[in-house]
């Protein structure tokens, strides 16, 4: 339905109030941002968006495949931002020469962290570093997207051969088997460590993955990347592995079986293991509280923050998590910015303007 509107007749246009003369600064224009800036601008409200990768969309654009969501539904979205007010700026990564509190000191009233969670979890096995091994969100990114979308560093497609396996269990890990298979790999396989009544994420993506071609391996986990006189991999040894225990998690523990191992032949290897947020949030703010790996204390009600003027809400606060439980937090935490901003006195009609110049983005992933 949605769809069809924006085919015919455009997409609607919200009412906003009258300018109420408060800026606020959106850090990542993910869910989390967008949903932001919407709700804030429809109360009268200047926004300003900052993000440090080429387009808007964070984890929508970056990390989705386009198969699953189409790019021009986001750019339709930006678009309708746009005619609302909102000031986008790229290829600008708030902590590195600009800070959270640099932005404050500026002008702008609040500052919304909506950076999310895409810093990719390592594996650290001998061989990783070999050619051929790529993370999951630069396989989908330089799968998925043109050249002009991504930094550098990420703008050559990804090269694959014919046997493929892809570590990891997610949503993510089927999205990568999806893309692998796309783009000519013939034998597509998840490696995953459990089985799969405690893989994480949605059946209907594994279901999706069957029907595509892709196999499954459960309960091994791979040990050694190894590769040829050229520095490529050409397989990888893997543990056998048994169910133990419920860890944390609630899912049953894999424990190695020893001395039960195997080699897999491979020409790729796509690494999906999960993701931690960018600690540079709570590196280069004061006074911002922080845990596990650098997720933000915030409440999430309310998205405040242990800094009066600072909100935050979605994956940067949670954890990785789906992209409408970031919209639903992020239009959570709106209500409580709006609030505060009742309280705030107007300090100028125009918007704040960053000292310093927009660079190309180097490579994120």
């Amino acid at each position: 339905m949605t769809d069809y509107q924006r085919r015919t007749v455009g997409t609607p246009i919200p009412e906003t109030a009258p300018p109420s003369g408060r800026h606020v600064a959106v850090i990542g224009a993910g869910p989390a941002g967008l949903t932001i800036a919407e709700e804030l601008a429809k109360c009268g409200h200047t926004i300003a968006i900052y993000d440090a990768w080429p387009k808007a969309g964070g984890a929508m654009r970056y990390g989705i495949p386009s198969f699953k969501l189409p790019k021009h539904v986001i750019d339709e979205k930006v678009e309708m931002l746009e005619s609302m007010g909102v000031e986008f700026h790229f290829n600008t990564k708030i902590g590195e020469g600009t800070t959270v509190d640099g932005l404050l000191a500026e002008g702008f009233d609040a500052v919304f962290l909506g950076t999310g969670s895409a810093v990719s979890v390592p594996l650290k096995v001998r061989g990783s570093d070999l050619e051929g091994i790529y993370q999951a969100t630069s396989f989908l990114s330089r799968a998925n997207l043109p050249a002009e979308d991504l930094p550098l560093g990420l703008q050559e497609p990804p090269t694959i051969g014919r046997r493929v396996a892809v570590i990891g269990g997610g949503d993510t890990a089927m999205d990568c088997l999806r893309t692998a298979l796309r783009i000519g790999g013939d034998e597509v396989t998840c490696v995953y460590r459990r089985t799969e009544a405690q893989m994480p994420g949605n059946s209907k993506e594994r279901k999706h993955a069957r029907e595509e071609g892709a196999k499954f391996v459960w309960l091994a986990a791979p040990v050694e990347f190894i590769g040829d006189e050229e520095g490529h991999v050409r397989a990888m040894r893997c543990q056998r592995m048994r169910l133990g225990e419920p860890d944390a998690s609630g899912r049953r523990r894999p424990v190695p079986i020893e001395g039960d191992e195997f080699v897999m032949e491979v020409d790729t290897a796509i690494l999906s293991l999960g993701y931690w947020p960018d600690p540079l949030m709570g590196e280069t703010t004061a006074k911002l509280k922080t845990h596990d790996w650098g997720l933000i204390t915030a409440d999430e009600e309310t998205g405040k923050t242990s800094r009066n003027q600072i909100f935050a809400a979605g994956d940067n606060v949670h954890g990785p998590d789906l992209v409408v439980t970031a919209m639903v937090a992020a239009r959570k935490a709106a209500e409580s910015i709006d609030e505060y901003l009742q309280t705030v006195k107007p300090k100028r009609k125009r918007m704040p303007r960053l000292t310093h110049k927009e660079e190309p983005a180097a490579a994120v992933a």
